[in-house]
C-alpha cells in the first residue's frame, strides 16, 4: 500500500503461459475533483468517464462512486489498472479520438424522418455485436422511428436531452461531432481535476446550467458576449448518452431519467451512489422508478447505496433548451 492509502494489491501473482510469475494487479483510485454530481453536465461527464475507461480496459473492473467534498459530491473512479492519474487524460483523449462516432454524423440535428431513422435503426441493429453495441446504443438514445412530432412534418420524436435543433446556427449532432474533433487531453485534464473556469469558446451542449443565457437573468444582452463552456466535460458527457435510451411510453417518447408534468414542465432526475458500481449496474440504477417520484423515498434508496437524488428542470427559450441548476429531492 502506498503512503496515501490509494494503492493495494487484490490478487496474488499467477503464472503466465510460460510459467513465469505475473505481477499482481493493482487497484487505483482516481478522485475527479473537477466534477460536481449536483450539476447535470458534471454527472454526465462522470458517467462518460467511467464508460470510457471501461472500454479502454474491460478487464480492469472499473467502478465509480461519489464522495462529499466540502459540500459537492465528487466522483471517484477505481480499477485494477497500472494507469497513473497523470496518464488518465491522455489515455482518454486517445480512446475518444479513435472511437466510432458515425452515429453523430447521421445529420446536423435530429430532425430526421421516421423512414430515414428506421433505416438507421436497421443498420445499427445489423452492426451490433456482443462486444460492440456503440452505434446501436447511440441510435437508441436519439429517438424512435415509431413516434412522430406533433408538427405533422413526419420527423421522429427525439431525446429529452436534445437542446438545439438548428436555430441560431446551433446544431445538436454537429456540435457533438465538432466537440469530438476539437477536444484534447488538456481539455479533459482541466475538466476532470480542476475547478471549472468555463473558458472554452462555444461548442457547449447546454447541459451545464451555467450556459443558460436567458435575457431576464443577464445585466447585458447575452448575445453580445460569446458563449463559453467546459469542453472536456461536454466530450465525456457525450459518452453517457447510451445510458439514457428512449422508448415509447403511452402516446409519446420517453427518455430514461426524465418525467414530464403537464403544468410544471419536464424534469430529469439522477442518483448519487456511495458504493462503487460498474457501468452496467449504473445503467440499471438510472431506470429506477423511485427516482422519478415527486418525493423519492430515501428509505428505499439508501439500502441500494443511493445517498441523494438531484433534479433539474428543462426550460425552453425560443427554440433552444437549457437546464436549471439542480436541487436535491
Amino acid at each position: 500500500m502506498t503512503s496515501n492509502g490509494q494503492l493495494h494489491f487484490d490478487f496474488a501473482p499467477t503464472p503466465d503461459s510460460d510459467g513465469n510469475p505475473q505481477q499482481p494487479v493493482a487497484q487505483r483510485k482516481f478522485a475527479l475533483k473537477g466534477l460536481d454530481g449536483g450539476n447535470l453536465l458534471g454527472f454526465l461527464a462522470a458517467v462518460g468517464a467511467l464508460q470510457s475507461v471501461t472500454a479502454i480496459e474491460p478487464a480492469a473492473d472499473w467502478r465509480m462512486c461519489w464522495q462529499q467534498d466540502d459540500g459537492p459530491w465528487r466522483p471517484t473512479l477505481s480499477g485494477n489498472t497500472a494507469l497513473e492519474p497523470a496518464e488518465l487524460p491522455q489515455r482518454l483523449a486517445d480512446y475518444l479520438r479513435n472511437t466510432d462516432n458515425n452515429a453523430l454524423a447521421i445529420g446536423k440535428n435530429l430532425t430526421i424522418s421516421t423512414d430515414e431513422f428506421r433505416e438507421l435503426a436497421k443498420t445499427a441493429q445489423g452492426k451490433a455485436t456482443c462486444s460492440d453495441r456503440r452505434f446501436a446504443d447511440f441510435i437508441t438514445s436519439f429517438g424512435c422511428e415509431n413516434t412522430t412530432t406533433r408538427d405533422k412534418k413526419g420527423n421522429i420524436q427525439d431525446t429529452a436531452l436534445r437542446t438545439m435543433a438548428g436555430a441560431g446556427h446551433q446544431h445538436f449532432l454537429d456540435t457533438m461531432l465538432q466537440t469530438v474533433r476539437q477536444t484534447d487531453a488538456e481539455h479533459l485534464r482541466r475538466s476532470l481535476f480542476e475547478p471549472w473556469e468555463r473558458k472554452d469558446l462555444r461548442l457547449g451542449l447546454r447541459w451545464d446550467p451555467a450556459e443558460e443565457r436567458r435575457y431576464a437573468l443577464r445585466w447585458a444582452e447575452p448575445s453580445s458576449k460569446p458563449a463559453t463552456t467546459e469542453r472536456g466535460a461536454n466530450r465525456l458527457a457525450i459518452e453517457a448518452l447510451p445510458l439514457f435510451p428512449t422508448a415509447i411510453s403511452g402516446a409519446g417518447l420517453a427518455t430514461t431519467g426524465f418525467r414530464q408534468e403537464r403544468r410544471r414542465g419536464i424534469y430529469v432526475s439522477w442518483p448519487i451512489w456511495i458504493c462503487p458500481l460498474n457501468i452496467a449496474t449504473i445503467a440499471s440504477v438510472m431506470r429506477l422508478q423511485e427516482l422519478g417520484r415527486d418525493e423519492p423515498r430515501h428509505e428505499r434508496l439508501m439500502p441500494l447505496g443511493i445517498a441523494a437524488v438531484y433534479r433539474s428542470r428543462r426550460v425552453t427559450e425560443g427554440k433552444q433548451r437549457n437546464f436549471t441548476p439542480a436541487t436535491p429531492v
